[in-house]
C-alpha cells in the first residue's frame, strides 16, 4: 500500500470522517489524432462547477449505504449513465490534502471504447447535473505534441483536492502512459505553470 494510504475497512472506521468516492472511467482505443498520432486511451475527466478538474463522482454517507452503492448514484446524476460499481473497481483511500477528516475512496473501471462514448453522450444530454454541478466531460490527451500541447497542457490546468496525484498514479497503475512520458510531462507542465 502506498504511502498515505488506507485500507478501505480502515478508512470506513474513520470516526467523524465524510467520505467522497470518484472514479476514473477508461478504455483502448486503435484511434488516432490527425491520422498519425495514436491516442492509445480514452480517459474521462470532468469540468467541475468551480472551475476545477476532476472525477465523476461525489459524497457518500457510508451508514446509508455502501461506498459502492453512493458512487454508482452519483455516477447516474452527474454522467446520466447506469453503472454499477464494484468493490473489485477500488484502487485506493486516503485522507485528502486539505482535511484529515475527509476520505477520498478512487475507483477505476476499464471499459469498451463504445461504452465510454455512452457515457459521454449521456452525460451530456441526459444527466441530471449537467450545466449545474458538471460543466462536461473532457477526455485526457495522453499525448505529447510539439511544444508540450496535450498532455503536458492537461496537467498544467486546476484539479480538485488530490485529484492529479490520482490521475499520475492511475496513468503509471494501469500503463496508460510510459512512466518516462508521464515525467517529461509533468516537467513541462510545471515549466508552463512557472511561466508568468
Amino acid at each position: 500500500m502506498a504511502s498515505g494510504t488506507l485500507s478501505r475497512q480502515d478508512a470506513l472506521s474513520c470516526v467523524g470522517c465524510r467520505h467522497a468516492c470518484h472514479i476514473l472511467l477508461y478504455a483502448d482505443t486503435e484511434a488516432q489524432l490527425f491520422e498519425e498520432t495514436p491516442i492509445r486511451h480514452i480517459l474521462l475527466m470532468q469540468m467541475r462547477f468551480d472551475g476545477l478538474l476532476g472525477f465523476p463522482g461525489g459524497f457518500v454517507d457510508p451508514s446509508v449505504e455502501t461506498l459502492e452503492d453512493g458512487l454508482s448514484r452519483e455516477l447516474w446524476e452527474e454522467l446520466g449513465f447506469s453503472l454499477s460499481v464494484t468493490v473489485d473497481d477500488h484502487v485506493n483511500s486516503c485522507h485528502t490534502p486539505s482535511s484529515s477528516q475527509l476520505v477520498a475512496h478512487f475507483y477505476a473501471r476499464k471499459m469498451e471504447e463504445r461504452e465510454i462514448r455512452e457515457v459521454e453522450k449521456a452525460a451530456a444530454t441526459t444527466a441530471t447535473d449537467h450545466g449545474h454541478e458538471v460543466m462536461g466531460m473532457v477526455r485526457v490527451p495522453l499525448y505529447t505534441l510539439k511544444g508540450g500541447r496535450g498532455l503536458p497542457n492537461f496537467l498544467s490546468h486546476s484539479f480538485i483536492g488530490n485529484c492529479r496525484c490520482q490521475l499520475e498514479d492511475a496513468l503509471l497503475r494501469f500503463g496508460l502512459v510510459p512512466r518516462e512520458e508521464l515525467e517529461m510531462a509533468l516537467q513541462q507542465a510545471e515549466q508552463r505553470r512557472s511561466q508568468p
